[in-house]
């Protein structure tokens, strides 16, 4: 089996994704405060509620692209992955309706679309 480089960046953001996921879990004040919106009333245990909620999806969207890894086409691999750089794009949107710093919208949600957009394209002309 021939490894190439979108595959070990599709991992990557799988990965990651799981790992923030996890994050959430086990530390959601510190989760919710980086995401970028400001004035996050992180004590309420609503939030914590939501959070989990929030969490439990990140950890299943990184599990599915390492499903995608395992046993599908790099086609279907990097359909997914198009589809899903909706989500980095809708937090930096959201973020950026809500005053939060440009720093977080653009470099950590707009630069996270922009490699899943460009892992997309390597796995869909690959």
């Amino acid at each position: 089996m021939i490894v190439n480089v979108a595959d070990v960046l599709a991992a990557l953001i799988g990965a990651g994704i799981i790992v923030i996921g996890v994050r959430a879990l086990w530390a959601p004040q510190a989760a919710a405060a980086s995401f970028g919106i400001p004035g996050t009333p992180t004590g309420e245990p609503n939030l914590r509620v939501w959070l989990s909620i929030k969490a439990v999806r990140d950890i299943a969207s990184g599990l599915f692209i390492f499903i995608l890894l395992a046993g599908a086409t790099p086609d279907l691999l990097g359909w997914f992955m198009l589809a899903a750089t909706g989500i980095p794009v809708g937090d930096a949107l959201i973020v950026l309706r809500s005053n939060g710093p440009k720093a977080a919208a653009y470099g950590i949600h707009g630069a996270t679309a922009v490699v899943m957009l460009v892992i997309s394209v390597l796995l869909l002309i690959g």
